[in-house]
């Protein structure tokens, strides 16, 4: 495994593929790249801005979570001790969503390339990314 997908490309390459950069289509589908990595934190978004309105899916939610964490094009992250600990501790300068910290800290701890398009992570120097 080598990447880490933030949230909103999760959703981008299940909902609406040709958004995400061909850099990025080229890396999440090609089979040498997979599984692609995903905190389990993700999931817990999706249902939340589904629950208050913020975010609109072509299926029900529930059934969108059970087909979007199909092997073995994604491997699910658990939150463990060490990942919450290190959330609380990022070096430097980060912000405080606490999805991000979650999700950066995966990233760091695993030793993935996370891929995002959330410019405060992209400039956050303590973590691998990519974007296009």
């Amino acid at each position: 495994m080598k990447y880490l997908l933030d949230t909103h490309v999760w959703i981008w390459a299940m909902e609406d593929p040709q958004r995400l950069p061909h850099n990025i289509q080229r890396e999440l589908f090609q089979a040498g790249n997979l599984p692609i990595g995903l905190s389990v934190i993700s999931a817990w978004e999706v249902s939340k801005k589904e629950s208050i309105g913020k975010l609109k899916l072509s299926v029900p939610v529930r059934q969108w979570l059970a087909s979007a964490i199909q092997e073995p094009f994604i491997a699910l992250q658990p939150l463990s001790v060490d990942i919450a600990h290190e959330s609380n501790q990022l070096p430097g300068e980060f912000h405080r969503d606490p999805a991000d910290q979650i999700i950066v800290a995966t990233a760091r701890l695993h030793g993935l390339t996370l891929i995002t398009a959330d410019r405060r992570i992209l400039s956050y120097p303590r973590v691998l990314s990519m974007w296009a």
